[in-house]
């Protein structure tokens, strides 16, 4: 497997910008600078691109949603609580339409009142292929991400109803990915996105998004006049920049370019803890897995090749490599959550049991499992993929006799992949993909695993498509108390591990790497952080 230079290039570059940007910094400023892992700035129009990173730190800090993510526990996965609407509740007559009471006196950065027009004009921009403010690609991700909204209304001045194609008990979880922009933004771009991207928008949120320099930085802004009085930034301002090389990332922060890094190297952990910088890690709900395509001519129709695959990987070996920032995966949830179930296969480290699994299905020394696995050179939530697919490529082969390839690509290029049908020339011939998953809650279980999700409605890649699980998942959806929410969780999580569509590889432990300096950072058992109570010294 080859590392392409181009990235290297690019590392060197935005370090370089890094540089940049502190010279910049006027006197007094409290000006953060934070390297990311996405090899470009994600797309600034409202609904960033590159995964849940765009949306960590181009999302929710500036535009937001109808409901938002709780992120002032650490001790807790993050919960939802009100963010443009005040309330939310499901409708008692139709449990499939739900009916959110907008927050008052909210205005977008450019001054113009957040109302319920507003919001079913964000919606059109996303669900109606024929509205002028269609957005093709903020449409795709924001589809994938409520694949089940049927149709929405305004019902008065305060209130907006949306139909969901299903009863849903969890589409709170769902809805807290609708971002909103300012209407004026579209009709001061000329009604064309491209040049919306560049004015820059407005949101809503807490940062204002005040210079963006494609492929290079975006800035943000504090938001004086923010809705929410007791939630106004302390910084000045967050200068973000693409860094997906983890080296390049590492010597910007020792040089003092920037203040801030998303995963670090983990064997430069104990060094940077020595030197004084901050380390932080935390459990949260996140997988890094392999995705197994069931549909067409595929080895992994056979169950016993998927959980053969399971029992051959040395999970323990790789959070070693990780140098503990890891800890092992053996189903969609973690072991130590009250709805991973009792599964029958609780997988270890077992390659003789591994070898036989795929001795009944066909596969042995003379005839050896062989397949290509689509992997990214970085991205949110990816950790080091280049250095882990390596272990997990040898491991295999050492372990069970696997032979396996790589189709090693861009982040935003594995992403189109996981919304392709089998066989899409995005994939090269891959028969495995490499993205990392969020695992907070029960509509991203849903969009991952029922057959009604496959691709282009959802993240269904692999296809999948198990009775028990659809029986179990259904009387979740209709659940009425929580006792009864959480056996059919439970059960429907049993059917993930012991039908697995995907291999189980480990859960990451969030590293990051801050100059002391940084102050008021929580490491929030979430994908998103919240930058508002952070400062500098």
């Amino acid at each position: 497997m080859r590392f392409p230079l181009k990235w290297l290039g690019l590392g060197v570059a935005a370090a370089l910008l890094a540089t940049t940007a502190q010279a910049q910094q006027r006197p007094g400023e409290r000006v953060l600078r934070i390297a990311m892992t996405a090899a470009d700035v994600p797309t600034t129009t409202g609904m960033p691109n590159n995964g849940f990173e765009g949306m960590r730190f181009l999302g929710y800090p500036v535009f937001e949603g109808l409901i938002l993510w709780d992120l002032s526990q650490a001790d807790r996965p993050a919960g939802l609580r009100p963010g443009l609407a005040e309330s939310w509740r499901q409708d008692p007559n139709d449990p499939q339409t739900w009916l959110f009471t907008l927050r008052e006196g909210v205005r977008f950065h450019d001054g113009t009142p957040f109302t319920a027009d507003a919001v079913i004009w964000n919606l059109e921009r996303y669900f109606n292929n024929q509205a002028p403010q269609f957005e093709a690609q903020g449409s795709a991700i924001t589809r994938a991400r409520i694949p089940i909204m049927e149709r929405y209304w305004k019902v008065d001045e305060r209130t907006v109803a949306m139909r969901t194609t299903r009863v849903a008990s969890y589409f709170p979880f769902m809805a807290v990915y609708i971002l909103f922009t300012s209407p004026q933004s579209f009709e001061q771009g000329g009604r064309d996105w491209a040049r919306v991207a560049a004015l820059p928008p407005a949101g809503t949120g807490p940062f204002r998004l005040s210079r963006f320099v494609p492929r290079q930085s975006a800035e943000l802004s504090r938001n004086d006049q923010y809705w929410d009085r007791t939630r106004i930034p302390r910084l000045d301002r967050v200068v973000l920049l693409p860094m997906p090389e983890a080296t390049t990332r590492l010597a910007a922060l020792r040089s003092g370019q920037v203040d801030w890094i998303e995963v670090p190297p983990p064997d430069a952990i104990p060094s940077l803890r020595q030197a004084g910088f901050q380390v932080t890690t935390g459990s949260y709900p996140h997988v890094w897995p392999w995705f197994f395509q069931l549909g067409g001519e595929t080895p992994f129709r056979d169950v016993r090749v998927r959980q053969a695959l399971n029992y051959c990987v040395d999970r323990a070996g790789l959070v070693q490599l990780l140098n503990g920032t890891a800890e092992p995966s053996v189903g969609w949830l973690k072991p130590n959550d009250p709805n991973f179930g009792n599964p029958q296969n609780r997988y270890t480290y077992d390659s003789a049991r591994g070898r036989a699994l795929l001795a009944e299905a066909g596969f042995t020394a003379q005839r050896p499992l062989s397949f290509k696995v689509m992997i990214s050179t970085s991205g949110s939530g990816q950790m080091l993929p280049l250095p882990m697919n390596e272990f997990l490529q040898q491991n295999l082969r050492q372990a069970c006799g696997v032979n396996v390839t790589f189709e090693v690509t861009e982040w935003n290029t594995l992403l189109q992949a996981t919304r392709s049908p089998p066989g899409a020339p995005v994939l090269a011939g891959s028969l495995a993909l490499n993205p990392s998953s969020p695992s907070s809650d029960p509509s991203v279980m849903a969009r991952y695993f029922l057959q009604a999700f496959t691709p282009p409605n959802g993240f269904n890649w692999p296809q999948w498509n198990d009775p028990q699980f659809e029986e179990a998942f259904a009387a979740l959806e209709r659940a009425t108390n929580e006792a009864e929410f959480n056996r059919a969780y439970a059960r429907a999580h049993e059917r993930i591990v012991d039908n697995p569509p995907w291999l189980f590889i480990v859960h990451d432990l969030n590293p990051r790497a801050m100059s002391r300096r940084v102050r008021g950072f929580t490491s929030v058992q979430s994908w998103f952080q919240d930058l508002v109570p952070v400062d500098l010294q």
